[in-house]
């Protein structure tokens, strides 16, 4: 962690807390020195404010900044930049093992410039969990866990090896073993302080506990009031090694909740009817403060249900302050006494206590929403944001069919060897899984209490479904047993299958073989319903087209009934042996059935126990062997391998130069995600990825996903733009990773393409439209447009990290201006492009110029916006990237 500043404004004081005493940056302290009232700013601010108090150097954070945050009350908005330095990291594994190959790949860049390769070492605290890599390979029976994690040790053996070595051969850097559960879970239940402490000069030091992260998913923790969000890897990596984030302050839109929830209601209704307010207001790039006298009605798990999806409505963040509630979830996760303490008095002293009576803070604008209007619903199906209330699920998907592959609802297929047929509508994975709900006991209690009542009835889970029950910790299997409500799920096909986020991220595992081949047979439109947050196209399974988020006793209700054409909300779900029907009210539990479970079989103790010995592991992964030193001896992996983002770099900077000449390599619509750029899920076996493995040794049963293989810069470069649902519209009547090869008009790969133009010279650029770049924090997808020789993407809009993301890999992000985008040029892929104004010094959001020839010599002249949006961002870009900048700034040191 970088050390405290110089405190121009006479800010640090003492705070004693239960006989111990504590030094503090003053929010008081700073509006005494300023005459200003930062009373009001959001709470959300108040942290951003303490962070430059503490950081105050006059240097990388100047007396200016601070009081930019009292100019942000008069105007609600700000255009004023800032060096934030968050407390910790938090990574996962398929987004960590990848900044620890640039870790180690940068230990070896510094060596061969002449320095410390030591120097490359965290500052920072960080936390790696690793918990992306279990699949649902087994499921529905009782030997499903052990019998994935077998399959999982197998498969990541090279990872985690690698991983091993990490945790040996770098300071402040834990790795959380798999089996343990999903890292924001984790975060929220164990690693999260909300005030974090240290000693520095013999004093110890009370700051915000803040965050940011590998994962989008980071936001999960502001419902814990521990700001933090999701980065892309190698911004973190920065992060890590002492480097400020640079960032606007942010607008803050507060979000008003008043009134309860009613009967029948879930956070999940509550989760996604918000995501589909804020994705229609607009918000990205913005924090979202809760307030309102509908927190008090929240728990705490609540909260976290709602700040977990923060990247799916668009926001940085979505931020719950200090209260009551924050307290009692504390004492309920068994965090220490003294430290709990600390937490409620620091808040206090510094105004970051929520406060029912005192006055609301001031925001940027305000939305509201009474939580008693709230309904039930899902959202789908391929955009978490698309929310259908339950009872117009059946209606919606009829409207949605034609644009999902056709056919009408009567479509019907045999299966090979089965006495029951499949239909455009059934339901073939039904899955509780992620951090989103599954941190969330109400409505983990409220399915197992659906399967309990279901069983009572006589119903079964359909035999086409796909069940399965993948908790974020295993604390959630502890009050599960308590209640007695394990075997109810059991008995339906939930059984555990892991601890980490499964079908969520696309880690869903195989379908039966007489299924897929039905579905593939019959070109049929069939369905996943899952807790998660995220059903992109593409990304469940390749052959589950329409994807819907529901609450977990949703997710029971759908196995039970099979079909996205059963209007569940009013007609049976399904008869028993007896031939009676019975319906979802017959088995749905009442409000006071699940706060009474809560409240009876949640206890600290299992908290306490569960996570007692958390980075120890089981006994495969203490059997793990640990080989090497400071510098990692890269060896024959299929996993692991050097990138080459630093071969011939020197400390000189190359010369950034315009975009001469460049070819379209693809040509793409809206809401392109980091899924579409770079899948995570299964590598096909008919695609260059599969090519490069199978000519290196590897069996296609070995292959295991695209998130294991990003130590790998040689698949995941070939696995960009080659999800099976992204439509290249250079290609016409194809789907997935193919475009047109200009020079020879042949359609070919996007890979195969672009090394076809890389062995020209010939520079290229990638196209989009609104929302470029939205989903995962996936860095792997500016990674790999790098690798692919592309110096610009052009789009309507970007999300908050891929932008970020891109000029980290030196990467150009350029807007289109005045309502100007590829649809009113005409463009059809074949026009050479031209960029200039680069050449002559780059300035935050400043203007450049594209010149674009069409294959008839027609020329148009545009404006583009550039995105780089700080002076940090253009130091990073002129550096050829953020890493090639921190390499050169600690050597100099």
């Amino acid at each position: 962690m970088s050390k405290i500043g110089q405190d121009s404004l006479k800010t640090r004081k003492t705070l004693e807390v239960n006989g111990k005493s504590y030094d503090y940056f003053s929010i008081k302290a700073a509006e005494n020195a300023l005459g200003e009232d930062f009373s009001r700013l959001p709470f959300s601010l108040k942290i951003l404010l303490e962070n430059l108090l503490r950081f105050e150097d006059g240097s990388s954070v100047k007396v200016d900044d601070i009081k930019a945050l009292a100019q942000w009350l008069k105007d609600k908005k700000s255009t004023h930049e800032i060096a934030y330095r968050p407390a910790r990291v938090l990574m996962q594994d398929f987004t960590g093992v990848p900044a620890v190959v640039d870790l180690a790949a940068m230990r070896d860049a510094v060596s061969d410039l002449g320095g410390d390769p030591t120097k490359i070492n965290p500052l920072a605290a960080v936390d790696l969990v690793i918990d992306h890599s279990v699949q649902v390979d087994k499921y529905g029976d009782a030997s499903a866990f052990e019998e994935n994690v077998e399959i999982e040790m197998q498969r990541n053996r090279e990872r985690y090896e690698f991983l091993r070595w990490g945790q040996e051969a770098f300071d402040n850097f834990r790795v959380v073993p798999p089996g343990t559960g999903i890292c924001h879970q984790v975060n929220l239940e164990y690693l999260a302080k909300v005030v974090w402490t240290k000693e520095e000069g013999g004093k110890n030091i009370a700051y915000p506990d803040t965050v940011v992260g590998t994962d989008s998913h980071t936001t999960m923790i502001n419902g814990l009031a521990v700001l933090g969000w999701g980065v892309g890897g190698i911004e973190a990596e920065a992060a890590m090694l002492g480097q400020p984030v640079s960032m606007v302050i942010p607008e803050v839109i507060g979000f008003k909740l008043t009134g309860d929830l009613k009967e029948g209601t879930t956070a999940t209704d509550v989760v996604l009817t918000v995501t589909q307010m804020l994705r229609a207001k607009g918000v990205v790039g913005k924090f979202v403060e809760y307030f309102g006298d509908g927190l008090t009605r929240l728990s705490l798990a609540d909260r976290a249900t709602l700040a977990n999806m923060a990247p799916e409505y668009g926001a940085t963040c979505g931020f719950f302050p200090v209260d009551e509630e924050t307290i009692k979830y504390l004492q309920l996760t068994a965090r220490d006494e003294d430290a709990i303490a600390l937490v409620e008095e620091y808040a206090k002293a510094q105004g970051m206590w929520r406060d029912s009576a005192a006055a609301d803070p001031i925001f940027t604008d305000i939305m509201e929403l009474d939580l008693g209007v709230v309904e039930p619903c899902i959202s789908g199906p391929k955009r978490p944001q698309d929310k259908v209330l339950l009872s117009d699920a059946v209606a919606a998907f009829a409207k949605e069919l034609p644009g999902l592959g056709g056919g009408d609802l009567s479509k019907r297929a045999d299966v090979a060897n089965e006495n029951y047929q499949l239909s455009n509508g059934s339901v073939v994975i039904a899955a509780i899984t992620s951090c989103t709900n599954t941190s969330n006991p109400s409505v983990m209690l409220a399915a197992g209490l659906v399967a309990k009542k279901a069983l009572a009835k006589g119903l079964k889970s359909k035999p086409w479904v796909k069940t399965s029950l993948a908790p974020g910790s295993k604390v959630v299997t502890e009050y599960l047993q308590s209640a007695g409500l394990n075997d109810d799920l059991d008995q339906l096909g939930f059984n555990l299958v892991g601890y980490g986020c499964t079908t969520c991220i696309g880690n869903s595992g195989p379908l039966k073989e007489n299924l897929e081949q039905s579905i593939k047979s019959n070109d049929l439109t069939v369905c996943s319903v899952l807790s998660g947050n995220r059903n992109f196209e593409g990304r469940v399974h390749p052959l589950v087209k329409a994807n819907y988020l529901a609450s977990p006793p949703l997710v029971v209700a759908y196995a039970l009934a099979g079909s996205m054409n059963i209007d569940i909300s009013k007609d049976p779900i399904a008869q028993n042996d007896a031939g009676e029907d019975v319906y979802l009210k017959d088995i749905w539990p009442t409000n006071n059935e699940i706060s009474q479970l809560v409240a009876k079989d949640v206890s600290p103790k299992m908290f306490a126990e569960k996570y007692g010995d958390v980075f120890k592991g089981d006994e495969h992964w203490q059997k793990i062997k640990v080989e090497g030193g400071n510098n990692y001896g890269w060896g024959e992996s299929s996993y692991i391998k050097k990138p080459p983002y630093f071969e011939g770099m020197s400390m000189d900077l190359d010369v950034v130069g315009d975009v001469k000449g460049a070819n379209i390599l693809a040509l793409l619509g809206d809401s392109i995600t980091t899924d579409h750029i770079s899948p995570a899920g299964a590598i096909a076996k008919d695609g260059p990825a599969a090519k490069y493995l199978q000519e290196n040794g590897v069996d296609p049963a070995d292959f295991n996903s695209f998130g294991s293989r990003r130590g790998n810069h040689e698949v995941m470069m070939r696995g960009t733009f080659a999800n099976i649902r992204i439509q290249n519209e250079m290609a016409a009547g194809t789907t997935g990773g193919y475009t047109t090869y200009i020079p020879g008009g042949q359609v070919m790969s996007i890979y195969d393409a672009a090394m076809k133009y890389k062995e020209s010279g010939t520079s290229l650029v990638v196209i989009g439209g609104k929302d470029y770049g939205m989903g995962s924090s996936r860095d792997w997808a500016a990674k790999g447009t790098l690798l692919l020789g592309v110096k610009a993407v052009i789009a309507e809009s970007f999300e908050r990290i891929h932008r970020s993301n891109l000029i980290g890999m030196g990467v150009l992000p350029l807007v289109f201006k005045d309502n100007v985008n590829r649809k009113t040029l005409g463009l059809d892929g074949s026009e050479v492009i031209d960029i200039t104004g680069i050449s002559s010094g780059i300035t935050p959001r400043m203007d450049v110029s594209c010149v674009i020839t069409k294959k008839d010599g027609s020329v148009e002249n545009i404006k583009l916006l550039c995105r780089i949006d700080t002076s940090d961002e253009v130091g990073y870009f002129n550096n050829g990237g953020i890493l090639h900048n921190v390499i050169r700034d600690l050597i100099q040191v």
